[in-house]
């Protein structure tokens, strides 16, 4: 059975300061889909902890503390709403929390990637998101599209696929261009690319485009695809991950 790393961004779990349930339930029932059919193992990295955390508690989110505090407050509520969804479809969550040292250290990402391997063996889903609360330089310039990178090339997955708040990559801007066009496969990450500025669109989102360029640079340099398709309406994500059938979206896949 093949591996996916599944990423989905604050930009498509939050609206107006909230969690988005609705599109939160969405994605638990297409992850719950690919699991029992037996498609995919799949590993979820989950952004949405400083939004969840915000709900209860109003701070500043400019100030570093407040997002970490908010982090703490969010990550077991966000942990709460996809285990009373998952247990719907009896599928049981495991929640891990990394940063970047989990991966420059040997012994550290072998340990991750044993645990890793033992829910995946037992068919738990497994619940990443980035230790907000003391990776400070990560919580700062961090974002979860090099988290979920890292995790699909240590632990040994076949693709990443990102569910985002556009429905894929374009030649330029989407929201300035009425004549941007959607780039259907994407072989190379070219310099010019990652200059593009893309900001994020929401308050509570770290990444955008160029966040999403490294990751698949860094992937396509280890031969590994990645799948960039919109987290809002499923239909483009259901067609290729369920049905091997191309409807739009990226791919970012290095040629043989």
């Amino acid at each position: 059975m093949k591996r996916l790393v599944l990423k989905v961004g604050s930009a498509v779990l939050t609206e107006n300061g909230k969690l988005a349930f609705e599109r939160l339930s969405n994605l638990v029932d297409l992850i719950a889909k690919l699991k029992n059919e037996k498609k995919y193992e799949v590993i979820l990295v989950s952004s949405g902890a400083v939004a969840a955390g915000f709900t209860s508690l109003q701070l500043d989110k400019k100030h570093i503390a407040n997002r970490q505090a908010l982090a703490s407050i969010g990550q077991p509520l966000l942990m709460k709403h996809y285990k009373t969804r998952f247990k719907e479809y009896d599928i049981i969550c495991a929640q891990m929390l990394l940063i970047a040292d989990d991966f420059d250290s040997r012994k550290r990402t072998a340990y991750a990637k044993g645990a890793i391997e033992i829910l995946l063996a037992n068919n738990i889903l497994p619940i990443i998101n980035e230790n907000d609360v003391t990776a400070t330089d990560e919580l700062l310039f961090g974002d979860n599209d090099q988290l979920a990178a890292h995790v699909t090339y240590h632990f040994k997955a076949d693709m990443l696929a990102i569910l985002t708040d556009i429905d894929g990559y374009y030649n330029k801007n989407p929201h300035q261009f009425d004549d941007a066009v959607i780039q259907k496969e994407v072989n190379e990450i070219l310099p010019d690319m990652l200059d593009m500025k893309h900001t994020p669109n929401t308050e509570f989102a770290t990444g955008g485009i160029a966040t999403k360029l490294k990751a698949a640079d860094f992937l396509l340099k280890n031969d590994i695809p990645m799948f960039l398709t919109s987290g809002f309406d499923l239909e483009n994500a259901y067609a290729y991950l369920l049905n091997d059938s191309y409807k739009s979206g990226t791919i970012f896949k290095a040629k043989k």
